[in-house]
């Protein structure tokens, strides 16, 4: 099933429990338009919402880019002005919120660039699986940019403030190797073998029982929130479901009969 959107830039399909999103400007190494930012919005709201949709892969069209960062082309109208600057930031943080509120696992399917936005893109993804020609980088440093303290946040959680202060710093690239060291990657495996590795690992995750997986989703998120604003009422009620769950009876069923379980999500 593909969705309708208002602009050719994004595409989005589901297939076999797994939700599609693609970046479509391979002409420009699918670096990020405005109008890609309100599609990916759109999106994610409608895989949220899809309950045949357990978890969603986003990745980029062509074979040079996962996405290579914002439109620059489109900074003098969209990011000049102070006006202009407020309702991209707007339409920006639109997007953002729909990534956070996504309760299915993401994983980033990266090959190519994935620089500025594109890596700011990826750290949206629980799981992050490159192949060996990925190339990452900050270059705010180099082009003058602002860069907010929520995403210096997220990165430094992840990769460490050593890391994230060489990142940011040098806006220098980083291999995929590199990128995996300093923990910014699940895995790294050739071009070849990319699209078989997250299809693999999609899969496993389409099979395992939806309510386990969005409460670990939720746990994990919740470390990247100050300990004083967590909700950890609301993730301990979402352990109790699960263990209220038909889901929890048919795992336990499933594995005394030495089956596969056949878990429905509720």
């Amino acid at each position: 099933m593909e969705l309708e959107l208002e602009t050719p830039y994004m595409l989005a399909r589901v297939e076999d429990g797994v939700g599609w999103m693609t970046f479509n400007n391979p002409d420009r190494r699918n670096a990020l338009k405005m109008e890609m930012n309100l599609a990916t919005t759109q999106i994610l709201d409608a895989f949220e919402a899809n309950d045949d949709v357990r978890v969603v892969v986003m990745h980029g069209a062509g074979d040079k880019a996962f996405v290579s960062g914002a439109d620059i082309s489109e900074f003098k109208e969209h990011r000049t002005t102070p006006e202009a600057r407020e309702n991209y930031d707007a339409i920006f943080a639109t997007a953002t919120r729909s990534f956070a509120k996504l309760s299915k696992p993401l994983i980033a399917m990266i090959r190519g660039f994935c620089m500025g936005g594109g890596m700011a893109t990826s750290l949206h993804a629980d799981l992050r699986i490159a192949a060996d020609d990925a190339q990452f980088a900050v270059p705010a440093a180099r082009l003058g940019v602002g860069y907010g303290f929520a995403g210096i946040d997220t990165l430094t959680h992840i990769v460490g403030p050593t890391k994230a202060a060489e990142i940011m710093l040098t806006a220098r690239r980083f291999n995929a190797v590199e990128a995996y060291d300093m923990g910014l990657l699940n895995q790294v495996v050739p071009v070849a073998e990319l699209e078989s590795t997250v299809n693999e690992l999609a899969a496993m995750i389409v099979n395992n029982a939806p309510l386990t997986v969005r409460t670990a989703k939720a746990s994990v998120k919740a470390t990247f929130q100050d300990p004083a604003k967590r909700d950890l009422a609301a993730i301990a009620e979402m352990v109790e479901t699960c263990f209220r769950s038909r889901d929890y009876q048919e795992g336990q069923a499933a594995f005394m009969e030495k089956r596969t379980p056949q878990f429905e999500g509720r």
